[in-house]
């Protein structure tokens, strides 16, 4: 059994919102198409308090960008993004929930960040996403989504870690990029880890 999962498409990541993924935009249409080919759809969503720690404005002299230690983990300072409750942290309006089953929230403990979709960054908390996809009988995940190299990279290397067979749909995901390469970068780590990469058409054909 298989499950399309769609990290974080949200204003905030999309051009024009407070931590704009570039192109992030592109990947809606790949990810509606995609959608019509699964049975089970999950999706995960940035929800953070707006005291939280990750947020370059919750340190007095920060910027975004820095990198800090916080509660003992490596932590990279983002512009303040996807607080709950705001319209950066909805998804985005042309992206298709009519079939979702359920929404993962995740990055709600002020302490701590959470790139993954199953996991935070220090790897103390579980979304219960796992857990909810082995109990319907899930083998197989598909990752789609932002950030290619930040959020969707964890959440494959953690659906990989699992035991899932997990591929990530390359033109269906877009990166930060802080450093030019870190797509492909990206791209290395999780093949490396053994996650297959493929491409819609791949797929469909």
């Amino acid at each position: 059994m298989k499950a399309l999962i769609i990290v974080d498409v949200q204003h905030d990541f999309l051009p024009g919102g407070a931590l704009a993924v570039p192109k992030g935009d592109e990947v809606i249409a790949v990810i509606n198409e995609l959608q019509a080919h699964f049975d089970y759809i999950i999706a995960t969503q940035d929800w953070h308090p707006a005291d939280h720690g990750s947020f370059a404005a919750n340190h007095e002299g920060k910027k975004p960008g820095e990198i800090i230690d916080l509660a003992g983990t490596q932590q990279i300072l983002w512009p303040v993004h996807c607080v709950q409750g705001s319209q950066g942290a909805d998804f985005a309006d042309t992206l298709d929930k009519s079939k979702w089953q359920k929404v993962f929230r995740k990055g709600q403990d002020p302490k701590i960040d959470s790139y993954s979709g199953f996991f935070d960054n220090g790897r103390g908390h579980d979304t219960g996403l796992g857990d909810y996809l082995k109990s319907i009988g899930i083998t197989d995940v598909f990752i789609t989504g932002l950030a290619a190299d930040y959020c969707v990279k964890f959440t494959a290397l953690d659906a990989q870690s699992l035991g899932f067979e997990t591929t990530l749909f390359r033109d269906a995901t877009r990166a930060v990029n802080l450093q030019p390469d870190d797509f492909e970068k990206a791209l290395a780590d999780m093949k490396a880890a053994g996650i297959n990469i493929i491409t819609k058409e791949d797929y469909l054909h």
